[in-house]
């Protein structure tokens, strides 16, 4: 099974790749579908590789929150915004948001659905609680860092509003009661949407 939750190399290594599978057989199945045969399964790797690795559910879905965290940080550096040079603009940074939402809703969409579900479970077990964290501040990091670049008095404050104002979005698209009755994402109404929603949090 390929995995088109990895991006960042042709052939991942072992625990890579167990983590992209695990992903992609939540998006698909949800919790219920993710065991460590299942994911040797359809690795395509050796039975037991997976509890070689990941030796407990818990840690299997550990590893899940670390690689969506790296993906989405690929994702965020992939932007021109955070490669160096002149300081953006809020029409670029709406652009990027806008541009970032799409990828998420379209090719990114089983990733983000599998991110969905899995925060529900950091929420009922404690012992997931620090790798969940951990996985939510860089991005958030970042966020503030552009944020903050524009200007923003308080931007950590205004990088968690923004985070979820996105990820808001992200759902209601994704998984929303009206989910599936939406036509394709629009980048024109994405685009909109970004505009809104940072001047929102850098007022």
């Amino acid at each position: 099974m390929s995995s088109p939750a990895s991006r960042s190399t042709a052939r991942p290594d072992r625990r890579t790749l167990i983590a992209d599978t695990a992903i992609d057989l939540v998006a698909a199945a949800g919790l219920r579908g993710l065991t460590h045969r299942a994911v040797d399964a359809a690795a395509g790797i050796p039975a037991g590789s997976t509890s070689y690795y990941f030796r407990t559910r818990t840690a299997l879905i550990g590893a899940c929150y670390q690689r969506l965290a790296e993906l989405d940080v690929e994702d965020i550096d992939r932007s021109p915004l955070t490669a160096g040079g002149a300081a953006p603009d809020r029409e670029a940074v709406a652009a990027a948001m806008a541009a970032a939402l799409h990828r998420w809703l379209t090719e990114g969409r089983a990733r983000q659905l599998a991110r969905f579900e899995l925060s529900l479970e950091a929420a009922r077990n404690p012992e997931l609680e620090a790798d969940f964290h951990r996985a939510g501040e860089v991005p958030r990091a970042k966020a503030a860092a552009v944020l903050a670049a524009l200007g923003a008095p308080r931007p950590r404050e205004a990088a968690e509003l923004l985070v979820a104002w996105m990820d808001g979005l992200l759902y209601d698209r994704l998984a929303g009661a009206l989910a599936r009755s939406r036509p394709e994402p629009d980048p024109a109404e994405l685009a909109e949407a970004s505009r809104r929603m940072l001047d929102a949090a850098l007022a």
